[in-house]
Parts: structure tokens; sequence; C-alpha cells
């Protein structure tokens, strides 16, 4: 996957100019794909001149207008495209797991105290996800179908972090150091 299609997702979802998608980003969208506000406005230029997508501007009072982009047909037969198209697993890479793997030949003081610190930062991103679950989905089963995506997507981060919870706490009780 190309950031071009979590932009044209985001788009699809609901027309914003190039500010507006790197806010989206940072509260939605970049819990599971990361991108810079420069990345954002880069590619949308490129996407502008592959036609995926048209900027309008904006009278704003006192501001500088502003560019609106939206998903044009050509970006949804794009979207439809990739979305038709088989998603390959992503490799696992993680740092922190070799660090692990070389447990033996590191500091074992300082990789107990990386596992504690990621812990807690699973167990912060778990509570975000849960305070949004309440807000935009009290009742899980009356979930809309247009939010359905979305809802799945949040479900998937729960597990996520869950696991990453479970793995840690396991490593601290093979440790022998358990935090309950």
């Amino acid at each position: 996957m190309a950031l071009e299609h979590a932009i044209l997702v985001s788009l699809a979802e609901k027309s914003a100019s190039g500010y507006d998608l790197a806010r989206r980003f940072d509260a939605s969208i970049g819990h599971f794909w990361k991108a810079s506000h420069q990345q954002i406005y880069k590619v949308l230029g490129r996407m502008e001149s592959d036609k995926w997508v048209e900027a309008h501007l904006v009278e704003q009072s006192g501001r500088p207008d502003k560019k609106v982009y939206a998903i044009t047909g050509e970006g949804r037969d794009e979207l439809m495209r990739w979305s038709s198209t088989p998603t390959p697993i992503e490799a696992y890479r993680s740092e922190f797991a070799v660090k692990l793997r070389g447990l033996n030949f590191g500091d074992r003081d300082a990789v107990l105290s990386d596992v504690r610190t990621r812990r807690a930062a699973h167990v912060t991103q778990l509570a975000y996800y849960e305070a949004s679950a309440a807000k935009h989905y009290p009742d899980p089963s009356t979930v809309a179908d247009d939010e359905l995506g979305a809802y799945l997507v949040l479900r998937g981060g729960f597990i996520q972090e869950q696991s990453g919870i479970a793995w840690c706490d396991e490593i601290l009780q093979a440790f022998g150091a358990a935090e309950r």
C-alpha cells in the first residue's frame, strides 16, 4: 500500500484540506499508517497531477485561501482497483524483538526497563482506543454500515494493544518480575 491509498480512503470519507488531512492522520489513520504533514502535501500534489483528486480554493476571511481536496472518479476507480487486490501479510520487523533475542549479549536490566516502558505505552494506547470506542460506538451492535470499516480497524487496535500487554506480561514473568 502506498500513502496515496490511505489519502484516497480518507478523502472518500470526506473532502479535506491538506492541513485537515494531516490532522485526520494524527488523530486516527496515523495509528496504523504513519505520514508526516510534508509527505501528505507532497503526495497530494502528485495525486492531483494523476487526476485522482482535485482541489478547490475556499476563501477564508482574514486568512489565506485554502485548497480543499476531493476524490475524483479516477481516484475512486484507483481505490476500487487497489481494494480488490490481495493484501500481502506484512513482514514482522521489530527492533525490540531483536533486542530481546540478543538478551544474553546485552544489558538485561535495560531490556527489562524497555519492556516495562513498552507495556505502559500499550496500556495508554488501549485506554485511548477504549475512550474512542465509548465515544463513537457505545453500542457495537448498532454500528452503521458506513462506519463498519472504521469500527473494525479500532477493534484491530484493541486486539493489537491487548496482545502487546500480554506479551510484555509474559516477558516480565519470564524475568521473574511480573507486574500485576
